[in-house]
């Protein structure tokens, strides 16, 4: 019987090296990355986003997920995830999809990094929230990771410092 690989997801507020860390951490132990969806989605449009499309990326989530965790591989990253898209449901809409909270509620997931708060914000045509509202998200997005009974870790510092930080954490995780 295959064993199914540890799940981690990198994630965190915008601008927090997210897909620095999980491309890094995927060289490293020669494993997939499952990478951020949402931005190359919203890039291409050629209009403002909708609830539509959100729920389009997070489906798209659901199923990139799906398709990773029937790899044999000891453990698989993923760059952002359905926290981040609930959390932008509420903020920017207001409402949720019902089976975005079944998703997360079923999910499994081995680990939570969490990208701290400790790198500048650096405005692209994607981004929204710098300063005071970067902040609160990060909050919020703990808040929701601590709701759903995740394991997590915040993972600090700069450049390669905080990918020493988080390479400690997965090889722990890797020995349970």
């Amino acid at each position: 019987m295959k064993n199914s690989p540890k799940i981690v997801v990198i994630t965190g507020a915008e601008s927090t090296g997210k897909s620095t860390l999980a491309e890094s951490l995927g060289t490293h132990f020669n494993v997939p990355v499952i990478p951020e969806f949402a931005r190359t989605y919203v890039e291409q449009l050629n209009r403002p986003y909708n609830y539509n499309d959100v729920e389009i990326i997070a489906k798209k989530q659901v199923e990139l997920l799906n398709t990773a965790t029937k790899l044999e591989h000891p453990v698989i990253f993923v760059d952002t995830w359905l926290i981040i898209t609930k959390v932008w449901f509420e903020v920017v809409f207001k409402r949720i999809p019902d089976w975005l909270l079944t998703e997360i509620q079923s999910a499994q997931i081995d680990l939570f990094l969490v990208c701290d708060n400790d790198l500048p914000w650096i405005p692209d045509s994607v981004r929204e929230n710098g300063g005071e509202k970067r902040k609160l998200l990060q909050i919020n997005y703990i808040e929701n990771i601590k709701k759903y009974n995740f394991a997590f870790q915040v993972v600090n510092g700069e450049n390669n410092l905080r990918f020493e930080n988080a390479l400690q954490l997965i090889k722990l995780l890797l020995k349970k």
